[in-house]
């Protein structure tokens, strides 16, 4: 495997094996209203790829800018289909003929697909990414087991291939049909949640609790603006990643929730402790499914728990929400705070689809992307031993 991607790595690929994205119309060229309905229909749920979040990043996310548009249209001419891209040599620095799919910030990068229309629209993109060039399509953090990986793999089937997965893991989600405090109670236990009320009535020390959501484009600006300050005088501030600290995530993030919650796609949470806000939050809807994007809180409060705080809130938030049947924690797998609270998993990884039978390419693809894995591991193992080494004596 390592001979094989060393050689791929190191042979650029022909200019005739080359993926130019450049035939591939740009993302910003995706009809809009028609991206809308195909949101609305979609076989599964994406928040991220909704069209006002997804132009929002495209147009100024740090990195993340410049997608271009794979897509399928219906024999009446309605889009079915709709995925953004970007090349294999700009997200991995590997010279390799393949297509990725765009992350939209949410780690989360399952196509749209028409669900009366899923496998057709699967075959139109595939073939559109073939006549660009594309040897192999990436689908980073894509769900692994619902519809819209079903019909993928049933349209390479009829074609002798079958993906390639690259990675899974397993993430936290929330089943929000059911009962929240029989949930909690399940998910907690008696003394994990006696020990969070305590916390919860010394937080109240400071002031009364009360947990906010904001839905109208107002609210969500202002309820915005508070989330950001929280974000960036966490541990996210001290490392540079915060949204505000970068002129184009922050422009990003204003765009996308302020026409997302015109629509009442978007909610901002806050939990205040008489007028300190102690917790936010960042809510995506799409369909019946809710995705929880960004939490920051203030670290004065620490010894209160207050994310856990406001993710209880969550949880009985959507559970008494008939129109959500289930949430997306777009958390990292194990996350230490949300994994013992929404106690639902679904599989979720990187798959690598091949786009020609027996193509020689395919494999040095797929030991590239390992590769590049592994060497990624190393270096999060590496800078975490780092982290955890400060401060301590020699």
């Amino acid at each position: 495997m390592a001979d094989i991607a060393d050689r791929a790595m190191m042979h650029r690929a022909s200019r005739k094996d080359a993926t130019d994205d450049r035939t591939l119309p740009p993302l910003s060229a995706a009809p809009l209203n028609a991206w809308r309905a195909l949101a609305a229909r979609a076989i599964e749920a994406n928040g991220y790829y909704q069209p006002d979040w997804e132009l929002a990043v495209d147009a100024s996310a740090r990195g993340r800018t410049g997608a271009a548009l794979l897509s399928a249209a219906g024999d009446a001419g309605q889009l079915i289909g709709l995925l953004p891209v970007v090349p294999m040599r700009r997200i991995y620095r590997i010279p390799l003929p393949a297509l990725v799919g765009a992350e939209p910030y949410g780690t989360l990068c399952t196509p749209l697909l028409d669900r009366d229309a899923a496998e057709e629209a699967v075959g139109k993109m595939l073939r559109q990414a073939r006549n660009a060039g594309a040897h192999a399509l990436i689908l980073r953090t894509m769900s692994l087991e619902g519809p819209a990986i079903a019909a993928i793999r049933a349209v390479l089937a009829r074609d002798g291939l079958q993906p390639r997965m690259v990675s899974a893991y397993q993430r936290a989600q929330l089943d929000a049909t059911r009962d929240a405090d029989e949930l909690l109670r399940d998910a907690l236990g008696p003394k994990k949640l006696k020990e969070l009320r305590r916390q919860h009535h010394r937080l109240s020390d400071h002031g009364a609790v009360r947990f906010d959501v904001a839905r109208t484009p107002r609210e969500v600006a202002t309820a915005l603006e508070t989330f950001l300050v929280l974000e960036a005088g966490g541990w996210k501030g001290k490392r540079g990643t915060a949204l505000s600290q970068h002129a184009g995530d922050a422009a990003f993030i204003r765009r996308a929730t302020s026409t997302m919650a015109e629509a009442g796609r978007c909610e901002i949470i806050t939990l205040h402790a008489g007028d300190t806000p102690v917790a936010g939050g960042i809510v995506v809807r799409h369909q019946d499914r809710a995705f929880f994007f960004k939490i920051g809180v203030d670290e004065r409060f620490a010894k209160h728990s207050p994310g856990t705080q406001l993710t209880l809130e969550l949880t009985r938030h959507l559970c008494a929400d008939p129109a959500i049947n289930s949430a997306d924690s777009t958390a990292a797998p194990g996350h230490p705070m949300i994994d013992p609270i929404w106690r639902g998993r679904f599989a979720i990884g990187d798959v690598l689809l091949p786009l020609r039978r027996r193509d020689p390419l395919v494999p040095a693809i797929h030991a590239a992307l390992t590769l590049n894995k592994l060497a990624y591991e190393a270096a999060r193992g590496a800078v975490r031993f780092i982290r955890s080494r400060r401060g301590k004596p020699g």
